[in-house]
């Protein structure tokens, strides 16, 4: 797998990345859908603000795509403002063309959960997989709502949060620690393994303890990020401050890639 220090905005890089890649992939397969995972949250609003761009300009036609988000929160209705359904009608479906039956968002106000996480198993399924899958990562390496402690085997299903990602998310809910959900619906880690291909962004000097105790770690249920060393074609994409505590070794290396090209997007190391 690559670890990638971006040159340039985070988001900016993403977006173009999977503009590439899709239509790469249509090329070749003008008659598949081009089957995209998704997330929520801060790190990405630049990507999608950029995907928007594309569409709008005539870059990229999202008429091929079929989308599946991450997570959902358990017990917030689609239409509350916090729920992870407004979050992706306002950050990407409302500006581009997917098709509302080609979007597909777990529902958290689900009477049976457990039904609820094996069809979208069974759905992805049936779509031919993930082609590529985007995902953020939380303060203690989460991914998705997989929390540390998560089987490297588990599937979509529902979780508890522990009290930091509510504490972290309780921003979005008007500081109100009571108001944020206790529980989610999540894509599994080997849900996401399963992707043929895995791009996760980490910004900001929050995520460095996260981007630092997965680069110099084996695989560990204790930190979900570590997962990624585990898929044959998977990218960890850092800014310069997600990368702070690094080890020296390999800010080293990044600073000799630099020097090389410093007209470079991103530079990257495989791990």
């Amino acid at each position: 797998m690559k670890l990638a220090l971006a040159n340039i905005n985070l988001g900016l890089w993403a977006a173009a990345y999977i503009k590439e890649t899709a239509q790469s992939f249509l090329s070749a397969h003008p008659q598949e859908a081009f089957t995209l995972g998704l997330p929520t949250g801060g790190t990405v609003t630049d990507m999608y603000a950029n995907l928007r761009l594309f569409y709008q300009t005539g870059q990229l036609d999202f008429s091929p795509f079929v989308t599946f988000n991450m997570d959902e929160y358990v017990h917030l209705l689609p239409e509350h403002p916090q729920s992870y359904h407004s979050y992706m009608q306002e950050h990407l479906f409302s500006g581009v063309n997917i098709a509302p039956q080609n979007r597909h968002i777990l529902n958290g106000m689900t009477q049976d959960p457990q039904a609820e996480c094996a069809a979208y198993e069974k759905a992805i399924r049936q779509a031919g997989g993930i082609k590529l899958f985007l995902g953020g990562v939380g303060r203690n390496g989460h991914l998705a709502f997989n929390e540390p402690g998560s089987s490297f085997t588990s599937r979509t299903r529902m979780v508890e949060l522990t009290p930091g990602t509510r504490e972290a998310n309780a921003r979005f809910f008007g500081n109100q620690l009571d108001k944020v959900p206790t529980h989610a619906l999540t894509v599994g880690i080997a849900t996401l393994l399963d992707a043929q291909e895995i791009l996760i962004l980490a910004s900001g000097s929050k995520k460095a303890q996260a981007v630092s105790t997965f680069a110099q770690s084996e695989p560990t249920e204790s930190c979900p990020l570590t997962a990624l060393k585990l898929h044959p074609n998977a990218m960890l994409l850092i800014d310069k401050e997600a990368a702070s505590l690094l080890p020296q070794d390999l800010k080293q290396c990044f600073t000799d890639l630099q020097t090389q090209n410093p007209e470079a997007a991103i530079y990257c190391l495989e791990l």
